[in-house]
């Protein structure tokens, strides 16, 4: 094929895929909104073992990435404003940046790197194994089961892990700040929190609860359409993981396109 044709079978397909995905997420709102109506939502015990292993079994890495984040935003800060002679303000750069951008994007690609694998990974062998066949034969819809309750763990969980995420950068720079660059501790926090208004926090959230919704669409999307065996099993995988990155990124600069302009 030429490149027109490979350009247009690309964009088509791509089309096609969004098309997908947006059907699906419309599917599972649904289930939300009128599977309690009709006494067929998900268990709460399913909906608690996903939030368990998305959240609580993510503590460990997310602190990792939060701590060790904000201590090299202060160390990479505190040479340029040392000599501006305005040391103090390394922790409103270090606060700031944690809470607008760096917690919730981190966070989003570490859950992504490993609850979004790992969702696809369990659907894409259910679904090579005919599993979801078998759901549907027993009139049991694989979405309701399969897809909200994994829905639902991350859309709670990851702003609660992003928040996390903000608290252990803000920690790691007070390490510094205070071991290596010497400065007072309550003038620290308070220049903290000078700074970081209540705007930095919530739209950290809102970026968390979309890329939620990314990470779990399109783990659920790739894992329920897999085809090829346990070879397709690894492609999905690594399709999903990687498109979630891609997804993460932009949708973090429209964000906080958006932001930016509606607050001038």
């Amino acid at each position: 094929m030429n490149i027109i044709e490979t350009t247009g079978k690309a964009v088509i397909g791509t089309y096609k895929h969004v098309v997908n995905v947006l059907h699906l997420l419309f599917q599972t709102l649904s289930w939300i909104a009128i599977g309690p109506l009709k006494g067929k939502f998900p268990k709460r015990q399913s909906i608690f073992e996903q939030m368990v292993f998305a959240g609580v079994k993510s503590l460990v890495i997310v602190c990792f990435v939060g701590l060790f984040t904000g201590i090299v935003i202060a160390m990479q800060s505190a040479y340029q404003l040392a000599q501006l002679g305005a040391t103090i303000y390394v922790a409103a750069m270090v606060s700031v940046s944690i809470a607008r951008e760096l917690g919730p994007v981190l966070t989003a690609l570490v859950v992504a790197g490993r609850v979004g694998a790992a969702i696809t990974a369990e659907l894409a062998s259910m679904k090579v194994s005919e599993q979801i066949e078998a759901l549907d034969t027993l009139a049991l819809n694989p979405i309701r089961f399969l897809v909200v309750p994994r829905f639902l763990a991350l859309l709670i969980m990851l702003p609660c892990l992003t928040l996390l995420a903000d608290i252990m950068g803000v920690a790691g720079g007070f390490l510094v700040g205070i071991y290596n660059l010497g400065l007072n501790p309550h003038r620290y926090m308070d220049v903290s929190f000078e700074f970081m208004v209540w705007k930095d926090v919530w739209t950290g959230i809102v970026k968390s609860v979309v890329f939620a919704i990314t990470i779990s669409m399109v783990g659920c999307y790739m894992g329920l359409n897999t085809r090829g065996g346990a070879e397709g099993v690894g492609k999905s995988t690594t399709v999903s993981v990687v498109t979630s990155f891609i997804l993460i990124i932009l949708f973090d600069c429209v964000l906080t396109g958006v932001f930016y302009f509606a607050n001038m």
